[in-house]
């Protein structure tokens, strides 16, 4: 699918002297919030891309929305945002060949097919597969649905052949409605899912709700909710707001569009998570910026209806930059994944992964970085 989308940013680029594009190059945040138990430190490791077009088991291979990593396997899950109109909705197992000297291929190992409740592949359009997360009892993954056909998004539960085992709670206000006054809005749903090791899930919209104010613009941001579940229970716990930066590029096109939104979420620790905020301008191509936030002092937003109506007093999430991929010389395709995982040789290791939206002028593509630190609890 074609999707092109209040902090202070502590951004320190040690290796100064050196491109991006060096294998070894270093990139530090050292206090995030001010806080240097929380710091970060990344080494680049490379990147590897494959083509779009290329084909697997006789089914088009891209689409790339959600990657996780697999201890058992040593291997990454990624996920398909085909709707079930190239091949049927779809995640796949890939192995991600690198260590500490670089990143070297990706390669498909295997495809699984995602089953629907009557275990029946999903019909073409039923479902938009967007993120994925090894949990506790199965695979966790989630459906943006799709706001013209009124179809609500969903978090499920699948066994690793892809049969369904159990669906989340949707929480009130997010179902999408014909008059647009509340509910997610068409292709800005449910786009981010992190597991935290107590067992809690994260699920997050990429821009506002519609009763929660406007998309982010060139000059003001967007609020985006994150539900918290009980992993076990699939139960909603509490919802957090996300503030979304502004579009950080205007359009170089006079009739073109641009956007901004958050694609993706990873777990640090319980309370601690990187999110990806992709943007595009049209004539400019995508910038992509990873932040880290904090959700431990932000409000529980569950029982307010409406942000845009709202005269409580809010906290939301405290953010800072960690990377912004074209400050460090990379040009990034339309980066939706990320994991982080282990290399070959024990390395810790950040892996990030785009969505080609089978495009011919797009490609998969992914970027590595070895893990010299992160935060402490």
């Amino acid at each position: 699918m074609t999707k092109r989308f209040l902090a202070a940013a502590a951004f320190v680029l040690l290796s100064s002297t050196v491109s991006a594009t060096d294998i070894g190059a270093t990139f530090e945040t050292a206090c995030p919030f001010g806080d240097c138990a929380a710091g970060i430190s990344l080494s680049y490791l490379g990147e590897f891309v494959i083509p779009t077009g290329h084909m697997e088991n006789g089914v088009e291979f891209g689409g790339i929305y959600g990657l996780d990593f697999d201890t058992a396997t040593g291997h990454y899950l990624a996920i398909s945002d085909d709707r079930s109109e190239r091949g049927p909705a779809r995640f796949y197992e890939l192995n991600v060949d690198v260590d500490a000297c670089g990143l070297k291929g990706v390669s498909v190992v295997k495809q699984v097919t995602l089953k629907d409740k009557n275990g029946a592949p999903f019909a073409a359009r039923t479902v938009d597969p967007e993120s994925i997360r090894l949990g506790k009892d199965g695979i966790y993954w989630g459906s943006e649905g799709d706001g013209k056909a009124l179809l609500a998004p969903f978090v499920r539960v699948a066994s690793p052949d892809g049969a369904f085992v159990r669906e989340f709670k949707l929480p009130a206000g997010f179902a999408p409605t014909a008059d647009k006054s509340t509910g997610i809005r068409d292709n800005l749903a449910f786009e981010d899912l992190a597991v935290v090791p107590s067992g809690d899930v994260f699920v997050g919209v990429e821009a506002a709700l519609y009763q929660d104010g406007p998309n982010p613009s060139l000059t003001s941001g967007s609020l985006s909710r994150i539900v918290r579940y009980d992993g076990a229970t699939g139960e909603p716990k509490a919802e957090y707001v996300y503030p979304v930066s502004p579009i950080p590029q205007a359009t170089t096109k006079a009739d073109g569009g641009n956007d901004n939104g958050m694609s993706e979420m990873l777990a640090l620790d319980d309370h601690r998570l990187l999110a990806v905020e992709r943007s595009y301008a049209q004539g400019f191509g995508n910038s992509i910026k990873i932040m880290m936030m904090d959700l431990a002092d932000a409000t529980d937003v569950s029982a307010i209806a409406s942000l845009a109506k709202n005269d409580q007093r809010v906290v939301p999430a405290r953010k800072s930059q960690v990377l912004d991929l074209r400050a460090i010389g990379l040009v990034p395709d339309n980066i939706e994944a990320m994991s982080l995982g282990k290399a070959k040789d024990g390395t810790d290791v950040l892996i990030l992964g785009s969505d080609n939206n089978f495009s011919t002028s797009q490609k998969t593509q992914f970027y590595a970085f070895k893990v010299l630190r992160r935060p402490q609890q």
